[in-house]
């Protein structure tokens, strides 16, 4: 489009479903080709085209505190939203629209979802909102978060907007191993969080979801630094290697204690909790490693430790693990941890333990939170709780099962 077919301010804006199609269809042709840098410039021409002005895009830190300003001509580089307490926190939390009336319009933030993983905020003002406005607002940016997420592998403009401080190289191995945070369908939501967020080393997690059937793996990689994050990624490398050859959980275990024994020697090694959860009944089954156990909750109370057989740390050559199985309710949920949430010595030499533990997620859950919400406060409750300090890596991944189908997605109305 030249600068003559582009519409002035003082042209009337069509809002009608036929505009909104077309203008994303022009974004999806275009996507292909779009260099990362000039994904800004197109999202603050497009929003322009339907009266829209300040539009921000704030993409979430990685310790989950703030919203980060992506920088871009057209967009308005204003300061960092806290993500608790701000009307762009709340669209981040909460996965939906969030309107603000103010002078001279109204500020929309809208979360930007990609597969229900939370990539950030889009925020615009409108001088007048309809409801075709916000169709095609949450339909713009649902495609800019696709955008985002998949220009993100070959670009760091978004890796660096994210950014509130410096990161280890340790760290920045562990957050190129990782899957996303947060993954929800009809059937179950995943979520995660890792602390300390830009100096974590030998923790990690992995799921995938293939057809009604959840695999989750929590690991711990023995000591801290650079060698512990190579050891946790030979680790998650053969986790997946054999989870994609069709391997059950005995046999990934021993796959993954051959790996690191070969590779580490007889003196290193990494706890593990191997999982599989069918979608569809609620049938959990799960393989210990010298891991810590995970906890049931239920109606945001700690039902107790999801206890069973276990075995020796992966490398350690333990003997082939016994699979513990459990059959879930709808709503269940099941928290998975490393040691360094419960292994802090306080400053006056006290361990901060499981109990402690628990009464926070007592605490935590009269609020009633959602996954996400859930483990983001878990994590930042319990770092108030132990004084501040986080000297071991300590990472939280839950999981809750809802039951149900997913089969009315894939049918157009």
């Amino acid at each position: 489009m030249n600068e003559r077919e582009r519409p002035s301010a003082s042209v009337r804006i069509d809002r009608s479903e036929g505009f909104g199609e077309r203008l994303l269809g022009l974004l999806l042709d275009r996507a292909h080709e779009m260099p990362p840098h000039l994904i800004a410039p197109l999202v603050a021409e497009e929003v322009a085209r339907i009266g829209g002005r300040e539009v921000s895009l704030l993409l979430q830190d990685y310790e989950q505190l703030m919203l980060m300003p992506l920088p871009g001509r057209g967009l308005l580089a204003g300061a960092p939203q806290p993500v608790a307490d701000s009307p762009a926190g709340t669209a981040f939390l909460q996965a939906r629209t969030v309107e603000v009336v103010q002078d001279g319009g109204t500020r929309l933030f809208l979360p930007l979802l990609d597969g229900s993983d939370q990539v950030g905020v889009m925020a615009v003002t409108l001088g007048t909102v309809d409801d075709d406005d916000r169709r095609l607002l949450r339909r713009l940016a649902g495609l800019v978060a696709d955008l985002i997420v998949t220009k993100d592998s070959y670009t760091d403009t978004f890796t660096l907007a994210r950014r509130s401080a410096s990161m280890s190289v340790a760290a920045e191995i562990q957050w190129a191993l990782l899957p996303p945070l947060r993954m929800s369908v009809p059937q179950v939501e995943v979520a995660g969080i890792l602390e300390p967020a830009y100096d974590v080393a030998g923790d990690s997690f992995d799921y995938a979801l293939n057809g009604d059937l959840l695999h989750v793996a929590m690991i711990d990689a023995m000591g801290h630094g650079l060698s512990a994050a190579v050891m946790a990624t030979a680790a998650i490398g053969a986790y997946r290697h054999s989870r994609r050859s069709h391997v059950d959980l005995p046999g990934i275990y021993a796959y993954m204690d051959e790996v690191i024994a070969e590779q580490f020697g007889p003196e290193q090694f990494v706890t593990a909790q191997m999982m599989r959860l069918d979608v569809a009944t609620g049938h959990l089954q799960w393989v210990n490693a010298g891991h810590p156990w995970p906890l049931l909750i239920r109606d945001y109370e700690v039902l107790g430790e999801l206890e069973g057989a276990t075995t020796l740390p992966v490398g350690f050559g333990g003997r082939q693990p016994l699979v513990s199985e459990r059959i879930l309710r709808p709503g269940d949920r099941v928290l998975c941890f490393t040691d360094g949430l419960v292994e802090e010595h306080l400053a006056g030499g006290e361990e901060f333990g499981l109990p402690q533990v628990i009464d926070v997620i007592a605490e935590v859950g009269c609020r009633r939170p959602g996954p996400r919400t859930m483990v983001r406060e878990l994590s930042h409750a319990l770092k108030r709780a132990r004084g501040g300090i986080t000297t071991d890596d300590a990472t939280i991944l839950l999981i809750e099962w809802r039951g149900g189908s997913a089969d009315h997605l894939a049918v157009m109305d």
